[in-house]
């Protein structure tokens, strides 16, 4: 009788975990301002968010951008803003990373500080930033 409670709890435990499905943790890298690239950037996290809950899994991304890649968080000059804006109402699982050197760097030339989009996060470093999420498990993608 234990054995049978035992192989039943097991199947339980079993078809809860399935029924939860797995968490897919990503990152990806935008060091281009081409608008082609930061669209492709953004179709990959759709097309994979998508993907991902079409199977009953589910997806963390970051998108973290430096360099020319700013480009993408620039308030008034970014060529994606508005997909930026939907993407961040309509998923809590989409996080946007501005590189803070890179933001310091165009701030300096620009003699003001060069407003982001509200959506974009500052982090002290882009490339820091996608080591740290290779580090914790996150898959690498780049565009």
């Amino acid at each position: 009788m234990k054995k049978i409670i035992l192989a039943g709890a097991l199947s339980l435990a079993a078809t809860m975990a399935m029924a939860e499905g797995e968490t897919h943790r990503v990152a990806v890298h935008v060091d281009d301002g081409d608008p082609r690239v930061l669209n492709m950037a953004l179709n990959n996290v759709q097309n994979m968010k998508s993907y991902y809950e079409s199977q009953g899994d589910s997806l963390v991304v970051e998108v973290v951008a430096y360099g020319p890649g700013l480009t993408m968080f620039l308030d008034g000059k970014s060529p994606v803003a508005d997909r930026i804006v939907t993407m961040a109402l309509e998923s809590d699982g989409v996080t946007f990373s501005a590189c803070g050197n890179t933001h310091r760097k165009m701030s300096e030339k620009a003699g003001a500080e060069v407003k982001l989009l509200d959506e974009a996060q500052i982090v002290p470093s882009g490339v820091v930033r996608l080591v740290e999420l290779q580090e914790d498990g996150y898959a690498y993608v780049r565009p």
